[in-house]
Order: structure tokens, then C-alpha cells, then sequence
């Protein structure tokens, strides 16, 4: 028997009831999902290392014989007269020497999951979604809420941060909204100058069938992401690896979500 759900209005209030896909119903699998999301999320990574010849472009070679000089053996460089003359150079532990064991960027980062695994993570990170004491163990204040959420597809036209907020107020989310605009946090240091400066809560995800404006207007609001069905990912559904975030389905999203879930082959993207 299919789960039934309320359709919520622009308004915040319940419409018609609609049967949610079996995907919702699915075995919670916290295990399967924070092995998924940390392999998907190696494919985002962008290999990095040194130069290998760096802190060793240098002349400095050890005395030969290496004793009877009074001083260490260690590679000096050559020539007179000059501020680097003699000074230690082309080894570890030494000012301006290599690194011992620096990052290569051969190393392989890129890690692979099965398919059926990957489909298995997706599914029961769908239904943690309809869970409510996870969304609520997650940190999401949701008050009495009933889940899945469901919501018009007229929120897929939302222009105006404004109208986002009010939505979300009138469907019973102001003390979520107050947690997500009291947790916006600024870092010290070198993530300010490397786009990081800014650390924002986990906030509610509208899945959409078409983005028609409403993706602008959830920018402003702390948290808060709208993605398309057919590019639903378990990074989105469970950030970090911990699943139940506050999701709205769309009315249209649901008949997308129930004809990709119910064939042979599961074509969203993981």
C-alpha cells in the first residue's frame, strides 16, 4: 500500500493528498549511505602535488671527504662571496630544502563504488527524507511537521527571496529559519582568502522538476539549495554522509522520482 502525503500550497496549507513513490519506503541504510557519499565525493577531487625536483634545483653537494672539516656532513652550496655560499641546501629539515614526503599528484584519489550499491545508497537516502526523527536527529527544527513534504510545483516559479521566506514560514519553518541565519559563522585565517570564508548550516533542499526562478531566490537564504530531479545526488541528500535533510518534493518531481525508481534501470545520477 503507497504512502500517502498532503500537498502543501504556497500558503502552508495541506490541498489534496497524493501516494508518494515506494522509494520512500525503502530500509534505512545509515551504513550504506556515508560509504557512498565519501567514494561519490572523491570524484569531485582534483589530483595535486610538487614539482619533484623542488628544493633540489640547487649546487650544493657534501665535502669529499665527508670528514675531517669540523663541520656536518650535510650538502652545502658552492662558491664564495656570496649570502647562500655554504649555507645547507637540497635536503629535508634544512631552510629552503624539500619536503620529506610531499603530496604526488599521481596518487590515486579517485575511488569507485558498484552500481547497485550506489542505487542502494541513493534510494534509502530518499527515504530517510520521509523520516521525520531523522530530520529532526539531524538538527532541523521542524516543530509537527509530517513527512514526505510535498509542495506545489507553483514554488518552482518563486522569483523573489521574500517569497521563499514567507513559504517557508507559513509552512511552520521560523524557528528553522532562525537557526540557519543565527549559524552563518565567519572563519579566521586562510580560508578567508580562499573562498572560505563563510560557514553556513545544512538547510532545506526543494527538489524541482524545472528551476524556474526559485533556484535564484534560495541563494540568499543560509542553507538552502534547489536541485532538479534528474540530478538528484546522494551529496545533496545526505551532506557529509549524514542523511535526513529537510527536502520538499514537488508534486511533478514525485511522478519523475516514482517512473526512474520502479524500472529495471535507475537513471539518477548518484
Amino acid at each position: 500500500m503507497s504512502t500517502m502525503a498532503n500537498i502543501i500550497n504556497l500558503e502552508g496549507k495541506p490541498t489534496k493528498e497524493v501516494a508518494v513513490p515506494d522509494v520512500f519506503s525503502r530500509p534505512l541504510r545509515p551504513d550504506i549511505i556515508i560509504r557512498a557519499f565519501w567514494i561519490v565525493r572523491s570524484h569531485g577531487l582534483q589530483a595535486y602535488g610538487r614539482d619533484p625536483e623542488a628544493g633540489e634545483k640547487t649546487s650544493a653537494e657534501s665535502g669529499w671527504p665527508p670528514t675531517g672539516r669540523g663541520i656536518s656532513r650535510i650538502p652545502r652550496v658552492k662558491g664564495e662571496r656570496s649570502r647562500r655560499a655554504g649555507q645547507a641546501a637540497g635536503v629535508a629539515s634544512v631552510v629552503g630544502g624539500r619536503l620529506a614526503h610531499p603530496p604526488k599528484s599521481e596518487k590515486v584519489i579517485y575511488n569507485k563504488i558498484n552500481k547497485k550499491e550506489k542505487k542502494l545508497a541513493l534510494e534509502t537516502a530518499i527515504a530517510f527524507t520521509a523520516d521525520a526523527n531523522a530530520v529532526a536527529w539531524r538538527g532541523h527544527k521542524v516543530g509537527a511537521l509530517a513527512f514526505p513534504l510535498v509542495v506545489t510545483d507553483d514554488i518552482e516559479s518563486i522569483s523573489k527571496t521574500s517569497e521563499l521566506h514567507s513559504f517557508f514560514e507559513k509552512a511552520g519553518l521560523s524557528d528553522e529559519l532562525k537557526r540557519l541565519y543565527g549559524g552563518v559563522k565567519r572563519r579566521s585565517g586562510k580560508p578567508r582568502m580562499r573562498g572560505r570564508a563563510y560557514k553556513e548550516p545544512i538547510g532545506p533542499l526543494i527538489v524541482v522538476t524545472n528551476d524556474r526562478g526559485v533556484g535564484r531566490a534560495a541563494e540568499a537564504i543560509p542553507g538552502a539549495k534547489v536541485v532538479t530531479v534528474d540530478s538528484l545526488s546522494i551529496l545533496n541528500l545526505a551532506p557529509a554522509g549524514v542523511a535526513g535533510r529537510l527536502t520538499f518534493w514537488t508534486e511533478s518531481s514525485l511522478d519523475v522520482l516514482r517512473s526512474k525508481t520502479t524500472g529495471v534501470e535507475m537513471k539518477l545520477e548518484a
